[in-house]
C-alpha cells in the first residue's frame, strides 16, 4: 500500500512522530524515509515530530487553527486572528496568533507563520470556547471578549486612561465597529478583571462600553 493511501485515516489531522514511524513500521529505516517523503511532497514537516499531509499526498490537510493548537501547547486561538474569525474586524489575517501558558514562540512554516505569545493563570483559562470547524477539528479559541481583552493586554503601549482613547483604540486601531462593541458582555470581563494585567485599562474599556 502507497504511503498516501496509508494517510487517508488521517486526513484534517496533525501528524505526530509516533503516527509517522506507525505507518512506516515496515521500513528499516523509517528517519531516512520521512526526510524523502519530506522531499518529495509527501509531508511538510512544521517541526521536529510535527507533519502535516504534503500537496503529493491529496490529502485534505487540517485548518491551520488546529495546527496551531498542536504546534505549541497548550494554546489557544486570539486576538486578531479570533477576532477576524468572529467576522468583528474586517481585514484579513496573514499570522496565526495564539496565546498559552508556555514561552512566546513564532513559528515559520510553509503554511504560514504562527505566533504565541505568553499569559498567566488563571487568567489564561478565562472565556475559551471549543469551535467545531469540521467533524474532525475542533480547536480551542478565545471567545471575542477574550479576544479583545488578549489584545489589551498583551500589546506593548496600549494604556487606556479615558473613554476617548478606549473608542479610537478600538475604533481606530482596531477597526470595531460600535455594533459589534454593543454585543460584548462586560459582565464577564468584568469578572476577569481581578486576575489580569492593566486592570485600570480593562476598567475603563468596561466603562466605555457600558455608556454605549
Amino acid at each position: 500500500m502507497e504511503f498516501k493511501d496509508l494517510l487517508t485515516d488521517y486526513q484534517e489531522q496533525p501528524l505526530t512522530r509516533q503516527v509517522i514511524l506507525s505507518l512506516l513500521k515496515d521500513y528499516k529505516r523509517p528517519n531516512d524515509k520521512i526526510s524523502e517523503l519530506i522531499k518529495d511532497g509527501m509531508l511538510i514537516g512544521l517541526k521536529k515530530g510535527l507533519y502535516v499531509p504534503g500537496p503529493k499526498s491529496k490529502i485534505i490537510r487540517p485548518e491551520l487553527f488546529l495546527i496551531a493548537n498542536h504546534l505549541w501547547g497548550p494554546s489557544y486561538i486570539s486576538m486578531e486572528t479570533a477576532l477576524s474569525y468572529w467576522g468583528m474586524i474586517p481585514e484579513r489575517v496573514f499570522e496565526t496568533t495564539s496565546v498559552t501558558i508556555k514561552s512566546a514562540k513564532v513559528f515559520k512554516t510553509e503554511l504560514g507563520k504562527f505566533s504565541y505569545k505568553k499569559s498567566q493563570l488563571p487568567y489564561y483559562a478565562f472565556g475559551i470556547k471549543t469551535e467545531q470547524l469540521s467533524p474532525r477539528q475542533a480547536v480551542m479559541i478565545a471567545s471575542p471578549e477574550k479576544a479583545i481583552c488578549d489584545k489589551i493586554v498583551m500589546t506593548s503601549g496600549v494604556n487606556l486612561r479615558s473613554s476617548k482613547q478606549v473608542m479610537e483604540y478600538l475604533t481606530e486601531d482596531l477597526r470595531l465597529e460600535e455594533e459589534v462593541l454593543l454585543k460584548l458582555n462586560v459582565d464577564i470581563i468584568d469578572s476577569w478583571i481581578s486576575n489580569a494585567q492593566k486592570q485600570s485599562t480593562l476598567q475603563m474599556f468596561i466603562k466605555t462600553i457600558q455608556k454605549l
